[in-house]
């Protein structure tokens, strides 16, 4: 039952083909079996969840419908979670207990979602492997030698291993759709200030956005259904109508105006990534989608403006964690967080905050405005979502900019603020996943969920989609 997805688990339940009691446990058992290889959880709910489920079962029984009632469902550790420990990975944190729910922590459970428990991390987000997280490396699924991505590599891992039928992550610049393409699952990052950012732990606060992890993009799109919209807690939400995302799904998309650009085949890509991904957009073309080809600012750009925008937000965001109000004082702080509050406050200091973190803003305006000239030709762009395979523990090991590099894909999207998906297209030679990333204009969530799951539904009979990793 573990392995099921939620639309499947929905089914089950309402057919009484087994209990929320029996799902949980069945992803317990599996937590249990193999989370001693992954360390995809900082924390697991086992108690919780069964009276969850328990409680699931009883309103299932008195005919109570909604959209996630009985579903397990795992959150990343920077998300507060109310009476449950929440430590971004840093044991700054190490006994915190919030007294709060996050907004999406707070609709999940109002959807009726069973918390199995919170995902691992690198340590306060801080990277793209989860190896900076304070307790321990996540391991890849598919091979437990390599990493998972990050910074949500716990949630990623999990959905991949059937830990759990799905996960919530957070991207600041590729968090969600990294780690999603190396652990071969489906990554949805929605639009800046799409869905809600309150309670959960602040890194980077102009790019932050939390999302989804799935088995399908059709899950992804119900997730999205349920977290989407204002937030009078989050002033950065947006007015915007949300969309009717898991009903938009299936339409046809011949004529599709389909954006690649060269500039994302960048130079050291690996071969069977960029061979895995054109096969694909190959494919989409089958489909009926036209196929354009566009210039794009070379990803490099962003990287440099990512660092220091990220930083400067970060050595603002961490200096609450005093050892004061709550948390243990700053000596605690890992190499990582300390380098990055270095590097931002510098970057925020007086004589150079017009050297570099305005000059960084107003870059950023210009890969914006990139985008947007773009999206004039195209209705969505297409590329691989990041330059590798899933890379060996150990990876990041005096790479100080290990994260950014790795990132560099998905970096200029998640600058601007657009909407942008992560999904399955095949596997290396090796067995690992490869992922390709669709991007769209802002409020879009609909029109890349849609042509994603077409990808998906095309090739639904695909061998490879038939792989699962053994553990």
């Amino acid at each position: 039952m573990n392995n099921l997805n939620i639309k499947q688990a929905k089914e089950g339940l309402k057919n009484k083909k087994f209990s929320s009691v029996e799902l949980t446990k069945a992803c317990l058992g599996r937590i249990k079996k193999v989370d001693s290889k992954l360390n995809a959880f900082v924390t697991l709910t086992e108690t919780k969840a069964l009276e969850q489920a328990k409680l699931s079962d009883k309103a299932i029984k008195e005919g109570v419908e909604l959209p996630l009632l009985g579903i397990p469902i795992a959150i990343k550790d920077n998300f507060s979670t109310k009476g449950i420990r929440t430590t971004a990975s840093s044991i700054v944190l190490d006994d915190y207990i919030p007294p709060f729910d996050a907004t999406v922590v707070e609709k999940l459970k109002s959807a009726g979602m069973v918390l199995l428990g919170k995902t691992n991390m690198d340590a306060w987000a801080h990277g793209s492997s989860t190896e900076t997280s304070d307790y321990g490396a996540s391991k890849n699924p598919w091979d437990i030698k390599r990493l998972p991505g990050g910074s949500s590599g716990g949630s990623a891992a999990a959905v991949a291993a059937d830990e759990t039928v799905a996960a919530i992550g957070s991207e600041t610049a590729g968090s969600i759709r990294q780690p999603a393409s190396w652990c071969g699952v489906v990554g949805l990052k929605p639009t800046y200030g799409r869905v809600s950012r309150y309670g959960v732990v602040a890194m980077g606060s102009s790019l932050d956005s939390p999302g989804p992890i799935t088995k399908t993009v059709e899950d992804s799109a119900f997730i999205l259904d349920i977290l989407a919209g204002m937030d009078e807690f989050d002033a950065t939400t947006s007015p915007n109508p949300k969309g009717k995302y898991l009903q938009n799904l299936n339409k046809d998309i011949k004529g599709v105006r389909v954006g690649i650009s060269d500039q994302y085949f960048i130079k050291g890509i690996d071969k069977e990534v960029e061979k895995v991904v054109k096969t694909a957009i190959k494919d989409l073309e089958g489909m009926g989608a036209k196929i354009e080809n566009i210039n794009l600012f070379d990803p490099k750009y962003a990287i440099d403006v990512y660092t220091i925008i990220q930083r400067s937000e970060v050595s603002s965001n961490l200096a609450r964690y005093d050892g004061i109000r709550y948390g243990f004082g700053r000596e605690r702080f890992a190499e990582e967080a300390k380098r990055r509050i270095m590097f931002g406050t510098y970057a925020l200091s007086s004589g150079y905050y017009d050297q570099y973190y305005n000059k960084a803003q107003q870059v950023r305006t210009e890969i914006v405005k990139d985008f947007e000239k773009a999206f004039n030709k195209v209705d969505v762009i297409i590329a691989p979502t990041s330059p590798s395979l899933a890379l060996p523990l150990g990876a990041t090991k005096d790479a100080a900019m290990f994260g950014e590099i790795a990132d560099v894909l998905v970096e200029p999207s998640s600058i601007a603020g657009l909407a942008g998906i992560n999904i399955p297209v095949g596997f290396s030679n090796l067995g690992l996943p490869v992922g390709m990333q669709i991007i769209g204009p802002q409020f879009s969530e609909a029109l890349v969920l849609n042509v994603a799951n077409m990808y998906e539904l095309n090739t639904k009979n695909a061998l490879w989609r038939s792989k699962k990793p053994n553990l």
